[in-house]
This record gives C-alpha cells, sequence and structure tokens, in this order.
C-alpha cells in the first residue's frame, strides 16, 4: 500500500510550490472542475504551452511539474477531461478548467473495485494527524 495515496495519516508537502518555483518552471495553479456537478477534481499545473493545447485540442492539458513535460490527463489511463470552458481569476493568476470526465474517474488513484477514483479529495482530515476515506 502507498501510505501517501490511501493512508489515514495526515502528510502535507508544504514545499511543493517551492520546489515548482525552484525549477524556475513558469506556471499558474489550475483547478480542474467538474462541469455538471461542480466537484473539484484535483489541482494541477498549466504554462503557456499546456494552455495553448488546451485551448486547441478541447481537453485538459496540464504542464507535469514531477517530469517537466505537458501531461494530456487520459493520455495513458483513458480518463481524459473533455474541455467546457476555461476561466481566468481576478488577478491573472490561475485558471479554471470546467470540464466533463469522458469515464468516471478523474484521480490516478483507484477505488479498492480497481476503478479510477472520480476525484482526488477522496479524504477529510479529522484532526492535525489523521484522514478518513470518504469513498470506498
Amino acid at each position: 500500500m502507498n501510505e501517501l495515496e490511501e493512508g489515514t495519516r495526515l502528510t502535507l508537502d508544504f514545499d511543493k510550490l517551492a520546489g515548482v518555483a525552484a525549477t524556475g518552471a513558469r506556471v499558474v495553479p489550475v483547478v480542474l472542475q467538474d462541469a455538471d456537478s461542480g466537484e473539484v477534481l484535483f489541482i494541477g499545473y498549466a504554462n503557456d504551452q499546456a494552455l495553448k493545447a488546451t485551448l486547441e485540442e478541447r481537453i485538459a492539458v496540464l504542464w507535469s511539474t514531477s517530469r517537466n513535460e505537458l501531461w494530456r490527463k487520459g493520455a495513458t489511463s483513458g480518463d481524459v477531461l473533455a474541455l467546457v470552458d476555461v476561466r481566468v481569476n481576478c488577478e491573472q493568476n490561475s485558471l479554471l478548467y470546467l470540464v466533463n470526465r469522458t469515464t468516471g474517474g478523474a484521480c490516478h488513484t483507484n477505488l479498492p473495485s480497481g476503478e479510477a477514483r472520480p476525484t482526488c479529495y477522496y479524504r477529510s482530515v479529522t484532526d492535525e494527524t489523521t484522514l478518513r476515506h470518504l469513498l470506498q
């Protein structure tokens, strides 16, 4: 079992943004939200290349900060996110991708059944050190 992804111990990565900044990557955060339900699926990052590809291809394309490459969501998993709209916040320092799931999944982790989880927010923080699974 991957403790980070499946466990119930809270271990937030408070250094994530500092790590992204240290690479010199020019990115903005992207909230990916189900256009119909309003459910937040996950947070990613986009650079100018990813945004251009998203608008042209009408699917969620992000910048992978861990692999330093374009990431077409669903290219390997099949869980493609079809683009409905792209919105920008008031300060133009983050984006909102409104998407439709083409399958039930959005997360790279799986339910015990083996199906992709519908969102990456599948645990609730119960206290300073503990998580509780919402979907099983």
